[in-house]
């Protein structure tokens, strides 16, 4: 007797994975939601803080007061998102929010460097925001290793330092049409501290490293603006240098209190 061959499959199984699918689904949609009214805030602290291309350094304050009720709707869509996918592994869904939260850093550190820059205050000139204060502001953790929890990435901060070095490169072009003549050198000066730190670091993911690639013409850019600068008599030879050294007396004051 020949033995009979069985090739029929339980349907049940596809209808298991049709569930799951559309249960994915629901969630994917659900995030999409939240990061639609996200992108709504960070598109108008974006115009907002645009607008420092185009007005005198004195407006620039405004600017800055104008975004903070924005900031906290953002942070406030983001704590949503948060509670929307916290019961789901965190690497399962983050690459549907990876722009925005590198957008919501970025806006973060260009609205911190414009407050340090452009208002009195002890830190020094030109500082950058770093991970553990923007995290502390958005009230999420940083870099977690062990623990699987919606938080802020390494590369998230990385890419909006990048972010803002190419938004404050345009910057030092648009100071020169506002006879902001010192500003361009204390963006140059940023630049290139900026460069020289992406320069010692090892980066693994591709997308980062041509970015960080890139900021030897954002240096270069900020070289030529300084040189023309320089040459027209619009700011002293050693403007970018008292710049350095004034930003270092800063830091060693704050330290000393």
């Amino acid at each position: 007797m020949a033995e009979q061959v069985y090739s029929a499959i339980d349907q049940d199984i596809f209808a298991t994975v049709t569930e799951q699918i559309e249960q994915d689904l629901v969630i994917r949609e659900s995030i999409k939601e939240v990061l639609k009214n996200l992108d709504k805030q960070l598109k108008q602290i974006s115009a907002t803080l645009s607008r420092v291309h185009s007005v005198p350094p004195s407006e620039v304050p405004n600017l800055i007061t104008k975004t903070q009720p924005i900031f906290e709707a953002a942070k406030s869509d983001l704590h949503e998102l948060v509670e929307k996918t916290k019961p789901y592994p965190y690497y399962k869904y983050n690459g549907m929010w990876q722009r925005e939260m590198q957008n919501l850093i970025f806006l973060i550190l260009f609205e911190t460097w414009l407050s340090r820059s452009y208002l009195p205050t002890t830190v020094p000139v030109n500082a950058l925001a770093t991970i553990e204060e923007v995290g502390a502001r958005l009230s999420i953790p940083i870099n977690l290793k062990t623990e699987d929890a919606f938080h802020l990435t390494i590369e998230e901060y990385l890419h909006a330092i990048i972010s803002l070095v190419e938004e404050l490169t345009r910057l030092m072009t648009n100071a020169v049409t506002q006879r902001d003549f010192k500003r361009p050198m204390l963006i140059s000066t940023f630049v290139k501290d900026i460069h020289s730190a992406f320069q010692v670091l090892n980066l693994k993911n591709d997308g980062l490293r041509r970015r960080g690639d890139g900021l030897k013409y954002h240096v270069k850019r900020a070289e030529d603006i300084g040189y023309d600068l320089i040459v027209r008599n619009l700011v002293d030879m050693g403007v970018e240098e008292k710049a350095e050294e004034k930003a270092e007396e800063k830091a060693e004051d704050k330290m000393q209190e």
